[in-house]
C-alpha cells in the first residue's frame, strides 16, 4: 500500500504556464515539442496547465506538443477551472471544463483543480456549485483526481479541507523563500494539508524564477556548498524533499532550464542534513533583502483600470533593491510604462490586491515605485 496518494509519481512536473515564445509573442510550439520529448524521454510524465494560461493557448499547446504525439496513458495531465477569472456566471464557469477538454483533446484529466482559491474568491466556487460539478465529472470518468490550488491563510485551508474532505489533493506554493513568510505561509499551509491527510502538488518552487537568480548573499552560500549545482536545483530539491509530495511543478521556458532540471530530478535524491543546513542559511540571508515578492503571474493586470503593467514595474524595483542597480532599474521602468500606466497612475481601486496570490500590498508598493522612478 502506498504511504500517501501519488507517492510513485516522478517528483518533477512540467508547468506549462511559462512556455517559450516566438518573436511575435505566441507560444513556440516546435521548441515546446522538443522540451516535451526531453521530459518524456527522462521518464517523467506530469504536465500542468490551466484554462486561463496564455488566454487558452497553453492548453492548445499541450494538445499540439503532447496529446497529439503520445499515447494517452503515457502521461498525466492537470488543468484548472477559474471561477473568478474568465467566468461571469455558473454556466460560463462550468463551460471552462468542456472547453479545456476540447482544447487539449485529452479525453479526460488525470488531475483537475479549482484554480487559485483565496479569501476574495473562494465563495465563487460555492456560488457556482463547482465542488459538486467536479465530483460529477469524476463519477463520469472525465476526472481521475480532483483538488484545488490555494493562495491564502492556513485558517481558510483548514476550513476548506474540513468542508470538502473528499478532495484528493491540494496544490500549494512551497519554496524556501516563503517557508516562514507569514503572508504566503508555505510551512503552515503544508502542515494543514498533511494534517488532513492530503498529498500536495508544489507550485512556484523557484518563486516565478526569482530563486534561479537569487541575491548575491544567497549565491555565495550555495556556491560555497556546491560550486556546480544551479541555484534553481536547491529550490526544487527543497520542495521535493518534503513528505507527501506528489510532484513539484517547474514552469520551464527553454531547453536550458529543462536540461538543468533533469540533471538533478531525473534521479532525484532528497536533501541531506548538510544541504538542509545550507538552505537554512540561505533563507536567513534572503530574509534580510527587502524585495517585492512578485512572481509575475499577471493576475493583477487583467482588471487594472489604468492599464498598469504591475509585474514589470515591480521587476524594475527589484533590480534596484536586490542588485542595487539604479540605472538598469530606471531603464526597465521606462520600458514597463511605455505602453501602459505609470506607477503614480494607480487609483487605489484594490482589484490587484484581491487577485494577488502573494498577498502583496500592491498599492503601497506602487507608491514606492513612483517615488523612486518618477
Amino acid at each position: 500500500m502506498e504511504k500517501y496518494f501519488g507517492e510513485n509519481t516522478p517528483k518533477l512536473g512540467f508547468g506549462l504556464m511559462r512556455l517559450p515564445k516566438t518573436e511575435d509573442g505566441g507560444i513556440d510550439i516546435e521548441q515546446t515539442k522538443q522540451m516535451v520529448d526531453k521530459f518524456m524521454s527522462a521518464g517523467l510524465s506530469y504536465f500542468d496547465t490551466a484554462y486561463v494560461y496564455d488566454g487558452g493557448e497553453s492548453e492548445k499547446a499541450a494538445k499540439a506538443a503532447l496529446v497529439n504525439r503520445y499515447p494517452r496513458e503515457s502521461f498525466t495531465l492537470a488543468t484548472k477551472l477559474c471561477a473568478w477569472m474568465g467566468a461571469s456566471d455558473e454556466k460560463s464557469a462550468k463551460q471552462q471544463f468542456y472547453t479545456s477538454l476540447e482544447r487539449t483533446g485529452a479525453g479526460y484529466f488525470d488531475y483537475y483543480l479549482l484554480h487559485a482559491l483565496q479569501e476574495g474568491n473562494y465563495k465563487k466556487y460555492d456560488e457556482y456549485g463547482i465542488w459538486d460539478f467536479v465530483k460529477e465529472q469524476k463519477a463520469k470518468g472525465l476526472i481521475k483526481h480532483w483538488g484545488f490550488s490555494f493562495h491564502a491563510s492556513p485558517k481558510l485551508l483548514d476550513k476548506l479541507l474540513t468542508e470538502h474532505p473528499d478532495a484528493d489533493f491540494v496544490q500549494l506554493q512551497i519554496n524556501y523563500a516563503d517557508w516562514e513568510n507569514p503572508e504566503v505561509a508555505s510551512r503552515a499551509n503544508y502542515e494543514v494539508a498533511r494534517k488532513h491527510g492530503k498529498s500536495v502538488v508544489v507550485m512556484e518552487p523557484v518563486k516565478g524564477g526569482a530563486l534561479a537568480q537569487p541575491p548575491e548573499a544567497v549565491r555565495r552560500i550555495f556556491k560555497s556548498a556546491d560550486e556546480k549545482a544551479s541555484f534553481a536545483s536547491w529550490a526544487i530539491r527543497f520542495a521535493a524533499s518534503l513528505d507527501g509530495i506528489i510532484t513539484v511543478l517547474s514552469g520551464m521556458s527553454n531547453m536550458e532550464q529543462m536540461e538543468d532540471n533533469l540533471s538533478y530530478m531525473k534521479d532525484f535524491k532528497p536533501l541531506d542534513a548538510s544541504e538542509r543546513e545550507t538552505v537554512a542559511r540561505a533563507q536567513k540571508a534572503l530574509a534580510d533583502v527587502n524585495s517585492i515578492p512578485c512572481t509575475g503571474c499577471r493576475y493583477c493586470t487583467a482588471g487594472c483600470p489604468m492599464g498598469i503593467h504591475i509585474p514589470d514595474i515591480f521587476a524594475a524595483r527589484n533590480v534596484q533593491l536586490v542588485w542595487e542597480n539604479m540605472e538598469e532599474g530606471k531603464r526597465m521602468y521606462a520600458s514597463a510604462v511605455k505602453d501602459g500606466g505609470k506607477a503614480s497612475d494607480c487609483v487605489a481601486c484594490g482589484q490587484c490586491e484581491g487577485a494577488c496570490p502573494q498577498q502583496i500590498n500592491v498599492i503601497s508598493r506602487l507608491k514606492e515605485c513612483a517615488a523612486n522612478f518618477e
